[in-house]
């Protein structure tokens, strides 16, 4: 499990001129919920770095007033114009409790369907999940070594963990080969020609 540290400082007010001084600061505020309190605190931009702007799942260690709790990323707010970090939410990891989380997907294997001219779509990066701390892992996979063009896996061929369950829609698309449309015009002026061959037997 990829873990990265954050040291932040507790909040002591709540209006919104002392949002704008942490802002200015280039600090963000954030709120850690789940445990047996809420915390209120906020941490320097650059922290949130390696956590935001990546593909990978991580937990992370959260350090304020002298205590660190582990945690993953709830939500995040960026601002309109300008996509900096404007607030974080947290919740805090607790043995035995039931977390809503997103992991990311993996696909496994080669798809038949690539080699004889298809392409590879990833149409879902993550998928939501119900799971306890003890449970959780870096991401889950899907299999795509039976994907034959224009064949699709779905959310319900996720390979998954024990204790993990994914309530995304079983039905939703994960993954497609795709037929470019060069070759979609060439296997249908193969039909063409088959059928009229076909035709010309019969008559």
């Amino acid at each position: 499990m990829q873990t990265i540290a954050i040291e932040g400082t507790l909040r002591s007010e709540f209006t919104k001129s002392s949002v704008k001084d942490i802002r200015k600061e280039n600090g963000v505020p954030c709120v850690m919920y789940g445990g047996e309190q809420v915390v209120h605190f906020h941490a320097h931009h650059n922290t949130f770095t390696k956590l935001v702007y990546t593909p990978d799942f991580k937990v992370v260690d959260i350090t304020v007033g002298g205590t660190t709790r582990r945690a993953v990323m709830k939500g995040i707010q960026f601002h309109p114009v300008t996509d900096k970090i404007m607030h974080v939410d947290f919740i805090e990891l607790v043995t035995g409790k039931l977390i809503k989380t997103q992991l990311p997907i993996k696909l496994v294997g080669i798809a038949p369907g690539v080699k004889t001219g298809g392409k590879l779509l990833q149409k879902m990066r993550r998928v939501n999940v119900m799971t306890t701390p003890e449970s959780l892992v870096d991401s889950l996979t899907v299999d795509v070594s039976s994907l034959e063009l224009g064949k699709s896996v779905r959310v319900k061929d996720i390979n998954t963990s024990e204790g993990i369950v994914v309530t995304t829609d079983p039905a939703t698309p994960v993954a497609s080969v795709e037929i470019p449309r060069a070759l979609r015009s060439a296997l249908d002026d193969e039909e063409g020609e088959g059928e009229e061959g076909a035709e010309t037997a019969a008559a």
